[in-house]
């Protein structure tokens, strides 16, 4: 791959971590019960099994990192030359190469011993084998500490680096320290690059993204590179160098003409000069910075005469100043076209240009027929024309329409709807119908079809509808004149008068409650029937008030007797005067009940009585538990309390 995503690299633990893991897995994903009454098969498969697990663990973990670390072999050169600046090629090989080994030292680990393991003739020899296959694995990842502390600290570098796509647009900066190399990036990008008035503020790669014709570029800016030789320039240097080195991207060199950055004219031009082979085959432009301080024109002769002679060996100078920002987009522009007709010209030269060409057909459209067709210009057009030629001017809406003549007796204007307004106030009514272009125009003024739920309101209405409403009057009214709805009380009978009056109380009677019931407003509690005269009424009240109110008891049966009359009855009853259905009733209730049947004696009564709310106990309490009432289903699970540790320390596994 051209292009890694280094932040999603797992994380390297420690060797400490990396055993703690392993072991930790190992005893929580494998069977811990073991007996010496098993089958010898059974306690060789135990131990092999946690052998094999714990080398197939190490063996995952150390499979992954090596995939997920980029290989210097596999990478762009640009990422290749990138880490070898930054963490040492050398070093970094040979920390892969040790996790490699390892790797391959803990699966020789667990094939020997599985060997063995199936030798074992004891619970105690085949426990000593395991214990020493896991040691050994052990021992071999303690080695490993200063590569995995390493390659830790690799991972945590490489995931803060940029990303950078080597094969995009790109446009490059570089330059003397404090030159303006980040205030052109914060101009031309949405990069907010740290910038600061001293040398070296900038000491990694920073990547900006723009847009210029609908594409997307990225800018880079490098640190600054001092004028010595390439094996006295530190780190921060040998990022830009390995930039300029192995990006095909468009070159900006930038020159800081006021020499505010500490370095004359001529030592800036001694540095281009220097690493000038690093621009072969790429566009290359000279940024002239800084013209707020210093004017093109206040330049001497001799500074003039260096921006000559570059312009002479075919490099293009742009004077800017990224305070006012005066010349950055003409520079901008400049790079980014040819840059693109660079790499265009590229593709044209390589071998995938046929195959593109073979999928580009270009058509050329076929005339229709001879007949010619001139440019055809409405009656409006001409019109407008012939007016503005007369010095007037016409709405371009000016048609059949009625026109008004401006007060001053100038050009006509075609009537507004709010003209139309004003002139006939209140009689004015709003139609756009007018305005529809029909082929029939006798059209315009057709009720629009009103739509009601899918159907057309139309299609209810009887068009006799108005002929029926007269008739209907007409007969209402010989109704009222023949004295149908005349209310004469005088011919009404005795009984409906009474019925009238008692409808009348009725009505009083519940306002009367309705007014009570809203000025007490109490809750009353449900009342519980009891032995209370004031409470309970008596049946004879019931009646006389139901009676008050039109509603005839005293021939009805049922509820309506008093209590005393029952409880008389029952006391003068005589048994031999019962009938049948009263002893069947007396002999039922005697008998015993569903939950007394099989019970010898009231002591086994109270015993059984006591097992059921015994039963019941649990149920109970978990039904008065709460969401914070701690439940533990078993006190002491056999799982977790046996089968771990034998006797002696308990700070090994």
């Amino acid at each position: 791959m051209s292009l890694y995503n280094f932040k999603k690299i797992t994380v390297v633990p420690t060797s400490q971590d990396f055993i703690d893991i392993t072991l930790s897995k190992t005893q929580r994903k494998t069977p811990t019960v073991v007996h010496k009454s098993y089958a010898i098969s059974r306690i060789r498969g135990f131990y092999l099994r946690k052998v094999r697990f714990t080398q197939q663990n190490y063996h995952d973990r150390l499979a992954m990192i090596l995939t997920e670390f980029p290989k210097l072999e596999d990478v762009h050169p640009f990422y290749a030359d990138l880490m070898n600046v930054l963490y040492d090629k050398d070093h970094y090989k040979l920390a892969l190469g040790q996790i490699n080994t390892a790797k391959h030292l803990i699966d020789n680990v667990g094939r020997d011993y599985g060997r063995l393991l199936k030798y074992g003739d004891s619970l105690y020899r085949c426990k000593q084998l395991k214990r020493a296959a896991l040691g050994r694995m052990c021992t071999i990842m303690k080695r490993q500490k200063q590569s995995l502390e390493y390659l830790e600290e690799v991972r945590q570098h490489m995931s803060r680096l940029p990303s950078i796509d080597p094969n995009t647009r790109t446009l490059l900066i570089s330059g003397f320290p404090n030159v303006g190399k980040s205030s052109l990036i914060n101009k031309v990008t949405r990069a907010e690059v740290d910038v600061q008035p001293y040398a070296f503020t900038t000491k990694s790669l920073f990547v900006g993204h723009m847009d210029y014709k609908y594409l997307r570029w990225q800018v880079i800016d490098t640190p600054g590179i001092l004028d010595h030789p390439l094996e006295e320039r530190n780190t921060i240097e040998m990022l830009s160098i390995t930039a300029l080195a192995h990006l095909r991207s468009a070159v900006i060199y930038v020159m800081d003409i006021s020499e505010q950055c500490g370095q004359p004219l001529e030592a800036q031009l001694q540095l281009f000069n220097n690493i000038k082979p690093l621009f072969a085959n790429k566009p290359l432009f000279v940024m002239a910075n800084k013209i707020d301080i210093i004017s093109k024109e206040d330049l001497n002769a001799e500074t003039s005469k260096i921006f000559q002679d570059i312009e002479e060996g075919g490099v293009p100078v742009f004077w800017t100043s990224t305070v006012t920002g005066e010349g950055i987009m003409e520079l901008r522009e400049a790079a980014c076209d040819k840059l693109l007709l660079q790499r265009v010209g590229a593709k044209m030269r390589g071998k995938k240009v046929g195959n593109v060409l073979n999928r580009l057909r270009v058509a050329q459209p076929a005339r229709r027929d001879d007949k010619a067709r001139p440019p055809c210009i409405p009656a409006s057009v001409l019109a407008r024309r012939a007016a503005a030629a007369n010095g007037e001017e016409l709405d371009p809406l000016l048609g059949d329409e009625p026109v008004a003549m401006d007060t001053e007796g100038g050009a006509k204007t075609k009537k507004t709807e709010r003209d139309l307004e004003i002139a006939m106030e209140e009689e004015y009514i709003l139609n756009l119908q007018k305005w529809w272009d029909l082929k029939n125009p006798e059209e315009k003024e057709d009720v629009l079809p009103e739509i009601w739920e899918g159907h057309n309101i139309a299609d209810f209405i009887d068009p006799e509808i108005m002929h029926k409403l007269k008739a209907l009057e007409k007969e209402e009214e010989e109704r009222e004149e023949a004295g149908l709805y005349d209310n004469d009380e005088s011919s009404e009978d005795e009984e409906t008068k009474e019925i009238r009056q008692l409808a009348a109380r009725i009505r009083e009677k519940k306002k009367l409650r309705m007014i009570e019931g809203h000025a007490k407003r109490t809750v009353e509690k449900p009342q519980v029937t009891r032995k209370v005269t004031s409470t309970n009424k008596t049946a004879g009240e019931i009646e006389k008030k139901m009676g008050e109110l039109g509603v005839d008891l005293r021939g009805r049966q049922g509820h309506f007797r008093s209590r005393s009359k029952t409880r008389g009855l029952k006391r003068k009853r005589d048994p031999s005067a019962m009938d049948t259905s009263t002893t069947r009733s007396q002999s039922r209730s005697k008998s015993r009940t569903r939950d007394d049947s099989g019970i010898r004696d009231p002591k086994m009564m109270a015993k059984a009585k006591k097992l059921a709310k015994t039963a019941q106990r649990k149920m109970i309490r978990q039904g008065k538990a709460g969401e914070s009432d701690r439940h533990i289903h078993e006190k002491k699970p056999r799982h977790l309390y046996s089968g771990k540790r034998g006797v002696g320390k308990t700070d090994r596994r």
